[in-house]
């Protein structure tokens, strides 16, 4: 006769490993120690790393700032460098032309003071008939305006006449070429310009030279009751005067 199992108790085997739980829960221990020091390495690294950014952007907006400042520096002194060469350079140019305007009214003053002393015969000098100088200024359509001053000694007293003409000698085309009395004042059989004077007298008049002559040298001679004479000049016109300005 079988003898039937009713209700009779269940039991599970289980292997006992009690070393196994210890194990586990000292990973678990451990997980979550590296992992709370990952996290408070990682927090820590960021406010470190932030600092770090915040003061060197603190160091670059001052280095920046002393740069800009510097920029303005520079662009000041360059400013009062090209203000103090503009005054020098204005200041030179002044002085210049205030040094040419002298030499030149010096030159005129010799000039003059030659021009008196051949009038009385300063220091002994007992100068007859003479050319004192021969100036040209250019007018409208190629004519030149000359005047030609003689003078005399006035202890020689008297009246000295006779006639003056002038040659130029240039270039044009490349070769030399002098044009004589007639030819500057288109009458071939001209003799010369009359004068008459006791102490000095200007001749002026007006002459055409040729489209591309440029002339170099006036040789002026006189002939006269008091002698013959002939002298060389640089050509050297004189400037015309300024215009006056239109009211």
């Amino acid at each position: 006769m079988a003898v039937q199992n009713r209700d009779l108790p269940r039991f599970a085997i289980v292997s006992h490993k009690p070393y196994l739980k210890r194990a586990l829960l000292a990973a678990a221990v451990l997980w979550l120690v590296l992992a709370a020091a990952w996290v408070w390495l990682f927090w820590r690294g960021q406010h470190t790393d932030a600092g770090r950014l915040r003061t060197e952007l603190g160091a670059a907006r001052g280095q920046l700032a002393e740069a800009r400042d510097d920029i303005e520096t520079l662009k000041q002194r360059l400013a009062n460098a090209e203000r103090a060469e503009f005054i020098s350079r204005s200041a030179n140019n002044q002085v210049q032309d205030s040094l040419a305007e002298k030499e030149e009214q010096i030159a005129g003053l010799k000039a003059d003071l030659d021009f008196y002393e051949r009038l009385v015969g300063a220091g002994g000098r007992r100068h007859g008939l003479s050319v004192h100088n021969a100036e040209f200024e250019a007018t409208a359509a190629g004519a030149w305006r000359y005047t030609v001053t003689l003078t005399q000694n006035i202890n020689r007293g008297g009246i000295t006449s006779g006639l003056m003409r002038f040659s130029i000698e240039g270039v044009q085309a490349g070769k030399l070429k002098r044009l004589d009395w007639g030819a500057l004042v288109n009458s071939p059989g001209s003799t010369g310009q009359k004068f008459a004077f006791r102490y000095f007298q200007q001749l002026e008049g007006t002459i055409l030279l040729p489209a591309g002559f440029t002339p170099q040298r006036v040789k002026v001679s006189v002939n006269g009751s008091a002698g013959a004479r002939e002298q060389a000049f640089d050509w050297n016109p004189v400037k015309p005067p300024a215009a006056l300005p239109v009211q």
